[in-house]
């Protein structure tokens, strides 16, 4: 009888307190100015010198020099911000909101020859 009675009380302080939780994605979630998020690279500005690659704790970020291409593995970035604090010509920022929740490994290949590749 004591279990049912805490139950109905637990019951009741939820039914008519605001929810803990987000109605997202209804809602966009908003973040912090300082929150870490997603690498984001202006491609025509990189001199594919690899020094984020080298940088990478993770190692999800490859350059080939030969190819011109810079790829992101999203799921293997920690958001550490490495990369972007080595980066000779500041062309790779933190940009707030994070990869969106997937199945699969998602990995992103930018060239300098070409539009992004997904």
């Amino acid at each position: 009888m004591s279990v049912i009675m805490d139950f109905t009380k637990t019951a009741m302080k939820n039914l008519f307190s605001k929810p803990a939780t987000l109605q997202y994605p209804a809602k966009p979630r908003l973040y912090p100015e300082r929150s870490r998020g997603h690498i984001e690279i202006r491609i025509d500005d990189c001199i594919m010198c690899g020094m984020c690659s080298r940088a990478c704790m993770s190692g999800a970020i490859t350059v080939e020099r030969d190819k011109k291409t810079w790829t992101i593995e999203r799921m293997g970035c920690v958001q550490c911000g490495a990369c972007v604090n080595v980066c000779p010509k500041k062309c790779l920022d933190i940009v707030p909101g994070y990869t969106q929740p997937s199945g699969e490994k998602t990995v992103d290949s930018f060239s300098q020859n070409e539009k992004p590749e997904k």
